[in-house]
């Protein structure tokens, strides 16, 4: 099992990779640029060089890009949509010229509009904002979602159906997040739910099309449709949930990366200990 975390590039763009090596990750999640704000500052030849040559000194592999918070590219408003498409397009740039293998995208909100018209709108989205650039190895992942207010990607069918008409011109592929599935409603907290779920995966997005998974136990309940993420083992989901999941063995040969909360110093490095403990054969 290869597992990591979201890590910070305060300071310094390689600092992602020190902190990771650090703390011991075999792989990591950053953000490439400020994730709240649309003016954003662009690495230069030399900074994205300094970290590409950190992460490969240290054997970190998969490299995980996650876009700006703001970014929507299924907007029914025409101002929103040209800006999210003009963001994402820094985005692909910054994550090849770090190097990245994977750049991981919330499919947007259908807000003003039907959840059919949000997934064509998000599709054409992603080709106008790939239109022409070289992403040299880099494939875009779609999360799934909790489900939250008119949010598109609750379900595996609506993610399959954006990878479906986006494949056709960009690498595409899928970042599942197991507290996004749970507060959706798919019962991985349990034996058979897991079992289920796996089996939905393979039959609409394909478990070969998915390519990370965010290891986040959940602050809310069951089918909440609420994003609220928590330690791995403290939340919803629970220990025992965790170790199915992480020792699947259609799941365990994916990159795990947590996203939990840093509540008080080495909270990133307990989670990565939990669950390699859990990943033990039982």
């Amino acid at each position: 099992m290869r597992v990591g975390v979201h890590t910070s590039i305060a300071g310094a763009l390689e600092n992602a990779a020190h902190h990771a090596r650090k703390i011991g990750c075999d792989t990591f999640q950053m953000f490439s640029a400020n994730p709240r704000g649309w003016k954003t500052l662009d690495p230069t030849a030399e900074q994205c060089e300094r970290f590409r040559e950190a992460r490969a000194g240290y054997g970190l592999a998969p490299v995980v890009v996650h876009d700006n918070y703001l970014i929507n590219l299924a907007s029914a408003d025409p101002s929103i949509r040209e800006k999210s498409i003009v963001a994402f397009r820094r985005e692909i740039a910054r994550a090849v010229a770090l190097g990245a293998e994977f750049l991981v995208t919330h499919p947007g909100s259908a807000k003003g509009g039907s959840a059919r018209e949000a997934i064509a709108t998000c599709v054409d989205s992603l080709r106008e904002a790939a239109r022409g650039l070289s992403l040299d190895g880099l494939r875009i992942l779609i999360e799934n979602t909790a489900g939250q207010g008119a949010t598109i990607g609750r379900t595996f069918e609506e993610v399959a159906e954006i990878i479906a008409g986006a494949e056709r011109d960009l690498p595409m592929g899928a970042c599942i997040d197991t507290a996004h599935s749970f507060e959706a409603g798919y019962s991985i907290h349990t034996p058979a739910g897991l079992d289920q779920m796996v089996k939905q995966l393979d039959a609409t997005i394909g478990l070969k099309n998915v390519r990370v998974i965010h290891a986040n136990d959940s602050k809310t309940a069951f089918g909440s449709h609420a994003d609220r993420h928590e330690h791995i083992g403290k939340g919803k989901i629970g220990a025992k949930a965790f170790g199915r999941i992480v020792r699947h063995p259609k799941l365990r040969e994916i990159p795990f990366i947590c996203e939990t909360p840093v509540d008080r110093p080495g909270d990133d490095k307990r989670n990565l200990r939990v669950m390699r403990k859990l990943a033990e054969p039982r």
